[in-house]
């Protein structure tokens, strides 16, 4: 009886090493696009002839000192719960340290394809999930309060996870962090749980990605190039997607568009990690179809462009 409760004990101990080792999403805290619009911090973006309007967190960062103490204070109640954090300021400081904010790619033959500073950001800063936040502050005589929300984010796919909302009680404190703090603890380990579920069906059904392939207007082949390949002879575009099918999580992706020059897919399910263990992402994934379509019997070069994280194209026909 001894023996089987000092091992159901180890093995409860076991189990507990083990969830407490559980790895968990690698977070970054922004303002929102709402609260940079309302505030007029905003740079203006031409995406191929459009002007977007775009948040400039590197400005509201340098004149906003609430809103650095307040995303400070943010980062340390996730990382008092164990989440991981990309510091946005530290960030932004490597950005410009490294260049990255050339935001336009091109062929050598001069295609080009643009990438938004935002994009940049997110690529760069690598976080798993992005926390927007929105604030207001309340006056009520001596009294203040904070209105706030909480939205996060796959970094991916943009597509909101989690939300959280409310406002705090009136308080005497002035520290806007201080209100912050006081009307979140309600709301965070809701929100953070939910965090946590999302990045726990990562790991189990894949990465969302969007992988799309097309042919450089100078190209020689197109899609519809036929090749003896593995016995079989089949299009070009058709190995391509049983490619995406042997190197997806069970198989799971979309053919939303599929033409002789451009093949679109959407839902593409990618390993969290690859075969070595490393964090995969976008360019990791698709480096494999580069190599194998660069070989025999396509001999096709092939260039990659990542659009932000969620999302890669791989364009046939040169570099």
């Amino acid at each position: 009886m001894a023996r089987k409760l000092i091992f159901f004990t180890l093995f409860v101990i076991a189990g507990l090493t083990a969830f407490s080792q559980a790895k968990k999403p690698i977070i970054m805290v922004v303002p929102s696009d709402n609260w940079c619009i309302k505030n007029e911090y905003t740079q203006m973006y031409d995406e191929m002839g459009t002007q977007k309007t775009l948040p400039d967190y590197k400005m509201a960062l340098q004149n906003e000192t609430d809103l650095l103490m307040t995303i400070g204070k943010i980062n340390t109640m996730m990382a008092d719960r164990g989440f991981p954090l990309v510091n946005l300021e530290s960030a932004l400081k490597n950005l410009e340290q490294e260049g990255a904010e050339i935001a336009m790619l091109g062929s050598k033959s001069g295609g080009g394809i643009a990438e938004s500073p935002i994009d940049i950001l997110q690529r760069t800063a690598n976080a798993d999930i992005i926390i927007q936040l929105t604030y207001v502050i309340n006056q009520t005589g001596p009294q203040r309060s904070i209105t706030f929300m909480l939205q996060g984010l796959d970094a991916y796919t943009n597509k909101q996870i989690a939300g959280a909302q409310g406002t705090g009680e009136p308080s005497f404190a002035t520290e806007t962090p201080v209100l912050l703090e006081e009307a979140v603890l309600a709301h965070i380990d809701d929100f953070n749980s939910r965090l946590q579920d999302h990045f726990d069906d990562l790991f189990e059904n894949g990465r969302e990605i969007v992988f799309q392939t097309r042919i450089w207007d100078t190209g020689m082949i197109d899609f519809e190039e036929e090749f003896n390949y593995k016995g079989e002879t089949l299009e070009l575009g058709e190995i391509i997607e049983d490619w995406v099918y042997d190197n997806t999580v069970q198989g799971r992706y979309n053919t939303s568009n599929y033409t002789e020059n451009v093949i679109r897919f959407d839902q593409v399910r990618i390993p969290l990690y690859d075969d070595r263990g490393r964090a995969n992402d976008t360019r990791r994934w698709i480096r494999d179809l580069r190599s194998m379509i660069g070989g025999t019997p396509f001999n096709q070069e092939c260039k990659i462009y990542t659009r932000g994280l969620g999302e890669v194209w791989l364009i046939v026909g040169e570099k």
